[in-house]
């Protein structure tokens, strides 16, 4: 398995922090759609700059190093023996690289008191998809969209309709 670290959010790196999980989640967005379609919540991001913060101020944010440099990042929130991964990305420039599978890998090491973790996707992200199902043990639970939208997110039905039409797959791990 790759080796990689998980080290805590520093303040001061938030901002990159941030620019690097627009940068990655706009990649996949790109790869898909190029510029023809509108799945950006703000100004050309796919993932608004709020999101993240909100998703940073409310978990547990990591960034993923390799060899020293930051190469990614997660956050994470427990709740006794639930654990939600919010968000887990890997810098566009070394996919592919199983360094995403190997901060999983760590994530669930960190919290062996979980015994089921949640998270959800678009559905147009297939690594993604892919990447939760086929390497990762996650299954699909649920399927949100205009017709179906997340009770939990009071702005899910709005979203849904405007910036994920075609809808949002939530996954669940039970661990073992």
């Amino acid at each position: 398995m790759v080796n990689i670290d998980l080290l805590p959010l520093e303040q001061s790196d938030r901002d990159q922090f941030i620019k690097d999980n627009q940068e990655a989640f706009n990649y996949g967005a790109l790869e898909e759609f190029g510029r023809r379609d509108d799945h950006f919540e703000e100004d050309g991001e796919i993932i608004s700059r709020e999101t993240i913060e909100n998703s940073i101020d409310s978990g547990e944010a990591y960034r993923i190093t390799k060899d020293g440099k930051p190469v990614g990042g997660v956050v994470i929130r427990i709740d006794g023996t639930r654990g939600n991964l919010d968000l887990l990305f890997v810098s566009p420039h070394v996919h592919g690289k199983g360094i995403g599978y190997a901060a999983w890998c760590a994530v669930e090491k960190m919290y062996p008191e979980v015994i089921v973790w949640e998270t959800v996707t678009p559905y147009f992200e297939k690594r993604n998809i892919h990447f939760y199902v086929n390497r990762c043990g996650f299954h699909i639970v649920e399927f949100f969209n205009s017709h179906h939208p997340d009770p939990n997110d009071p702005d899910a039905a709005e979203q849904a309709d405007e910036q994920f039409p075609d809808g949002m797959f939530r996954f669940e791990k039970v661990m073992k």
